[in-house]
């Protein structure tokens, strides 16, 4: 099996990025293919073998890290390739939820003290 699981959803709560200046705030990192639960379930072929699929988009993967699961929210097609090249990892950008949530919730209960 290439990834810890397949869903055909996202069940974390909207994160709020939707553009790429918005992740590119994110430092890339190593993330491990058999630590990602994929978001979408159907891949494109013709998006697979491209040489060009990340022309217009971020280099790299999208993956957003919720209650101690890495979910694959965009780079499908690359992660398949990184498998396919025998590769057990690729670069993502990983935005860590939890994190985000701690600080608004610290953010919050510091504004009201």
């Amino acid at each position: 099996m290439i990834f810890r699981a397949i869903a055909d959803s996202r069940p974390y709560p909207d994160h709020g990025y939707a553009s790429s200046r918005q992740w590119s705030r994110v430092a890339p990192r190593q993330v491990r293919l058999a630590e990602l639960i994929t978001t979408k379930s159907t891949l494109d072929l013709a998006s697979l073998l491209a040489e060009d699929s990340t022309f217009y988009g971020d280099l790299f993967a999208h993956v957003v890290y919720w209650q101690g699961a890495h979910y694959l929210e965009d780079g499908l097609h690359r992660a398949v390739r990184a498998a396919l090249r025998g590769h057990g990892s690729l670069h993502a950008r990983v935005l860590n939820l939890d994190e985000l949530e701690l600080a608004r919730t610290d953010g919050a209960n510091g504004e009201n003290a």
